[in-house]
């Protein structure tokens, strides 16, 4: 069938990742959902969580299914939810590491005799003998007909200041590191950590237009981060999955006042991907979150009414010396 609509992910990376686990659970609850048997997906799922009891859940951008019966209905549905009669499941890259595995996939999704892909992060927490306690699926939400741009923060930050850059290693954390820097994101030290071909982008729809790509384009993008980030937004990541290629990262934003009354910024969730190349310097640079959509949303629909969303993970402002000490001891 002919493609009519085109990821990113697969416009930019038409060749999936070398080595790809084919059984790893979280891939095979997207399979077993194409194959159309919410049965077999639900049965990757244990009744409880080994160590603490609570039910499994699979945290989707539209809903949260909570236990195996409501995992259930996410399988039985899934398909329908974006309009579909059909789904083909293509894995592009996958990272697994710490007791999580994450597989980025293309789905084919089959509509009016034609192909509409969709892009998206399946992250899966591993439980014993194959199983999965938690699945947190990631996609832009302009792939997912009716969804408000609302993702609200999947966890709660034990502390609400931006991510400690140690916990990471190499050209992710230089990374971070330079992102975090105050007043500003040191743009020039992001650039010393990417390879000269390094593509930004993946998590969007394909419009024929050439990526981000190279110094000079990463140069034009993280100097307009440099404009709010880190003083207004902030990112506290919460899982980090490095296998020591790829190191993805999903976070929750914390907003300082600035944010929040000078752009409008909410707190949410999103996810990212940076993959090292072979001199160790960041090749490919993938992001999903839904930045500067917040006008768009429809707070009738979003769950949490906008006050209280502004509420979330809201401080009045990040200390100053932060960046400068992760720095200095990195």
């Amino acid at each position: 069938m002919q493609i009519r609509k085109m990821a990113e992910l697969y416009a930019l990376y038409k060749a999936p990742q070398a080595g790809i686990v084919q059984d790893s659970p979280e891939l095979a609850l997207m399979r077993r959902i194409a194959e159309g048997s919410p049965d077999d997906a639900a049965a990757l799922f244990p009744q409880k969580r080994q160590f603490t009891g609570a039910p499994p859940v699979v945290d989707a951008p539209w809903d949260r299914f909570e236990g195996k019966a409501r995992i259930w209905s996410f399988a039985e549905d899934f398909v329908k939810r974006f309009d579909a009669d059909g789904l083909e499941v293509v894995p592009m890259f996958q990272t697994r590491s710490g007791g999580r595995s994450v597989t980025e996939v293309v789905l084919n999704f089959s509509v009016d005799g034609m192909i509409d892909q969709v892009p998206m992060f399946v992250v899966g927490d591993l439980g014993s003998r194959g199983t999965l306690e938690e699945v947190r699926l990631y996609c832009h939400s302009g792939f997912v007909p009716g969804l408000t741009p609302y993702r609200k923060p999947l966890f709660t930050p034990a502390h609400l200041e931006m991510g400690d850059p140690g916990l990471m290693t190499g050209a992710v954390r230089e990374y971070y590191t330079a992102l975090h820097h105050m007043p500003s994101v040191d743009v020039e030290r992001i650039l010393r950590c990417m390879h000269p071909d390094c593509v930004f982008g993946g998590y969007g729809l394909y419009t024929g237009k050439a990526p981000e790509k190279g110094l000079e384009a990463m140069r034009r993008v993280y100097t307009g981060m440099a404009s709010y980030i880190p003083r207004k937004v902030g990112m506290r990541y919460e899982t980090l999955i490095d296998d020591g290629v790829t190191g993805v990262i999903e976070w929750v934003h914390v907003l300082s006042d600035q944010g929040r009354n000078e752009l409008g910024r909410i707190a949410m969730s999103g996810i990212a991907a940076y993959m090292r190349g072979e001199d160790g310097r960041l090749v490919s640079i993938r992001i999903c979150d839904y930045a500067w959509m917040e006008k768009e949303i429809d707070w009738s629909r979003a769950g949490v009414s906008e006050a209280e969303a502004r509420a979330v993970n809201a401080v009045s402002e990040f200390p100053a010396g932060v960046g400068r000490k992760r720095q200095e001891t990195l």
